[in-house]
């Protein structure tokens, strides 16, 4: 799973669950300033990734996320470390 897909399924969800307009959503969009997203919502993310991701995806590792691409990029980090440890 490379970081466009994981992208382009953050920016489902951003639309089809927050009624995000896609236009606002780009990597360097934050996510509580430009998108409105509380901490509700971001969990709401993190519930909704995990089945796609396929493994528990720990609250903590979201903590430090501000933007979009942050959310990329900690997911990727996830599943590149899944992948590297089976």
């Amino acid at each position: 799973m490379n970081k466009e897909a994981i992208y382009e399924r953050i920016v489902t969800i951003l639309q089809e669950t927050f009624e995000i307009d896609a236009s606002r959503v780009t990597p360097e969009a934050r996510l509580y300033d430009d998108l409105d997203i509380d901490s509700i919502d971001a969990v709401d993310l993190i519930v909704q990734l995990k089945p796609w991701v396929g493994k528990r995806l720990n609250a903590d590792a979201f903590k430090s996320v501000r933007t979009v691409q942050d959310v990329v990029d900690a997911l990727h980090l996830l599943v590149s470390d899944a992948t590297s440890a089976s």
